[in-house]
C-alpha cells in the first residue's frame, strides 16, 4: 500500500485439473458484489473489507493468495476463500489446504 500499511498475506496451492475452472466460479460468484476482474488464468477479488484475494490457474494446481491489512482477518479470510472453493468443488476431494 502507498501509505506503508505493510499488508498480512498467506498463499495456498491446491493441485487440481480444474484450477481455471475453479478460479473463474470463485470470481464469478463474487463479481456480484465486488470489482472482480479475471481471465481463464488469473484473477483478482478485492473484498469491501480491504483484503484481496488472488487466484492463478496453472494445468495441475490453483494458487490463492489473500493479503490483508488486518492480521487478524487474515484467518477468517483464508476460511471464507476455501468454504467458497468446497463448495464449488464438491464432487473433487481437495484435501486439507494448508496456508503459508
Amino acid at each position: 500500500m502507498a501509505d506503508g500499511t505493510s499488508m498480512a498475506s498467506a498463499e495456498a496451492r491446491i493441485p487440481t485439473t480444474k484450477a481455471s475452472q475453479y478460479l473463474q466460479q470463485l470470481c464469478k460468484h463474487w463479481s456480484h458484489k465486488y470489482e472482480v476482474a479475471f481471465t481463464p488464468q488469473e484473477g483478482r477479488i478485492p473484498f469491501a473489507n480491504g483484503a484481496v484475494c488472488t487466484l492463478n490457474a496453472t494445468p495441475d494446481t490453483l494458487v490463492l493468495k489473500v493479503e490483508t491489512a488486518d492480521p487478524g482477518a487474515l484467518t477468517r479470510m483464508e476460511e471464507v476463500v476455501i468454504n467458497h472453493l468446497k463448495r464449488f468443488a464438491f464432487r473433487e476431494d481437495l484435501g486439507e489446504v494448508r496456508w503459508s
